[in-house]
């Protein structure tokens, strides 16, 4: 790209003009009536690339030069209701690059610095590189613009892997608009300076972590947030209870919950005692009827019904966003009377157990990784494998998916932590895990039911006793 590039825009392709109206995916903007140059300039905006002075022309040919104000009110106002779309054309006269809205905003371009010494520039560290409907697509978390790249551009990324002056004006002034670009500041030894791995706010975020809060906490820069039913035109809705497994089946003892409340401590003597407990008793472990008992209490579905939307549903003992309540858990046990070791499913709807594995080099890895996440001296008893069967949410939710059902393991390990709590066992919720490890463990495929939480169970172990007071201590202490 050594030419010059034209400057070019037309209005947003999903966006179509009717009379005295454009209909947009976020709403309709009224128009008056409009004299005919303003509208031969709209026609012209709205079925092709065009540059300014050819809308100028059209304006001008049937308006007269007293038109050009009313179509630059009417410009800006597309422009700052995010109607437009900017290009820069190639040597070939082909679109290069295109700034496109993915999201709500203005699409009006950043002012951009002329003159013969431009400040240097570079892609931001946070900038997203990736494919869409075939063609390279640059955006940055938070932003509602994007970035499309035909060869021609893209061909002179590279060259904004570091400090350069040498682009040109046009294609930057778009990157820059995206918030694609840093610009330099001068650093204590006169060479360029990136704020980006200076200033502690950008600093401290890597690009990933930044990029996934943006896009769910950003409504503005998506293009579906929430409730939009993504799947629903591809896919039927997935069951509220997960299909019968072919492992044997372990139904379990019901509690009593009459008795269970008679017996539990309060709930603020509960959450003033919960803390994470890593020592369990290895002389008198975790018992299967004490195990039924704390996944009846936490996970069972006690309904189903249909919602609105056709997809079935679920009432279960801690909160789910709609209702859809997607959370499988596997417990793992290694020392639990009653129950052999091995990989089991908790089957909500039925109060059983699904054996899925026995112990083998799978299960082993997922033990010592539990094992060493807590800390633990010994292996946990039972390692409650948290799954997300991901359809549940990704079939209607949009965007906000994957954060909403870390939300839901949040309050899943509550509830199993005061729960524990209240049964007097030892409950530890684990950082991180290995969802690679869980789908070698259960055969699942990763891409539909993965792990996303994990947490440790067993008999709390005895309290230390209080160490006696050495002699002399003592005879000063009585003294």
């Amino acid at each position: 790209m050594t030419h010059t590039p034209l400057p070019v825009l037309r209005l947003r392709r999903d966006a179509t003009v009717t009379d005295g109206r454009i209909d947009t995916p976020f709403g309709v903007l009224p128009l008056k009536q409009l004299p005919p140059g303003a509208a031969a300039a709209l026609t012209a905006l709205s079925t092709r690339d065009t540059a300014d002075n050819e809308l100028a022309a059209l304006v001008v040919a049937g308006d007269g030069e007293g038109g050009l104000m009313r179509w630059h009110l009417l410009h800006a106002r597309l422009a700052a209701t995010g109607l437009l779309e900017h290009a820069v054309t190639g040597p070939d006269g082909q679109i290069a690059a295109r700034l496109v809205p993915r999201g709500r905003g203005s699409t009006a371009l950043a002012s951009w610095p002329a003159g013969a010494d431009p400040v240097p520039v570079r892609l931001s560290r946070f900038a997203l590189l990736r494919t869409e409907d075939a063609v390279l697509t640059l955006q940055a978390p938070g932003s509602h613009l994007a970035v499309e790249l035909a060869p021609a551009a893209a061909s002179l990324l590279g060259q904004l892997g570091d400090w350069t002056k040498d682009l040109p004006a046009p294609l930057l002034r778009l990157l820059a608009t995206a918030g694609l670009l840093t610009r330099a500041d001068h650093g204590p030894d006169g060479l360029p300076a990136d704020s980006e791995a200076t200033g502690r706010g950008p600093a401290q975020w890597h690009p990933l972590d930044l990029a996934f809060h943006s896009r769910t906490r950003t409504p503005a820069a998506a293009s579906g947030y929430g409730g939009t039913y993504p799947g629903k035109a591809r896919f039927e809705p997935e069951p509220a209870a997960a299909p019968l497994g072919d492992g044997p089946r372990i139904t379990l003892d019901t509690p009593d919950l009459d008795q269970v409340a008679a017996r539990d401590p309060s709930l603020t003597q509960v959450l003033e005692a919960r803390t994470s407990r890593r020592a369990h008793d290895d002389e008198l472990p975790l018992t299967v009827e004490q195990l039924a008992e704390l996944l009846y209490r936490t996970l069972r579905i006690r309904s189903v019904f249909t919602g609105s939307d056709g997809q079935e549903l679920a009432d279960r003992p801690y909160p789910s966003g709609g209702a859809v309540h997607e959370l499988e858990v596997y417990p793992l046990v290694t020392s639990c009377r009653g129950l052999d070791p091995g990989l089991y499913r908790y089957a909500a709807d039925r109060h059983e157990l699904e054996h899925v594995a026995v112990p083998g080099p799978a299960t082993a890895a997922l033990v010592k990784e539990a094992r060493d996440a807590a800390m633990m001296r010994t292996d946990p008893q039972v390692v409650l494998l948290v799954a997300a069967r991901f359809g549940r949410v990704m079939w209607k939710y949009e965007t906000v998916a994957y954060p909403l059902i870390l939300k839901h393991v949040g309050v899943l390990y509550q509830t199993l932590y005061l729960t524990a709590e209240a049964m007097g066992l030892a409950a530890c919720g684990l950082g991180g895990g290995d969802t690679t490890a869980f789908a070698a463990a259960t055969g699942r495929d990763p891409l539909l039911e993965g792990s996303v939480g994990e947490l440790v169970i067993g008999s709390r172990a005895p309290e230390p006793a209080e160490s006696a007071p050495e002699p002399a201590a003592a005879a000063a202490a009585e003294g």
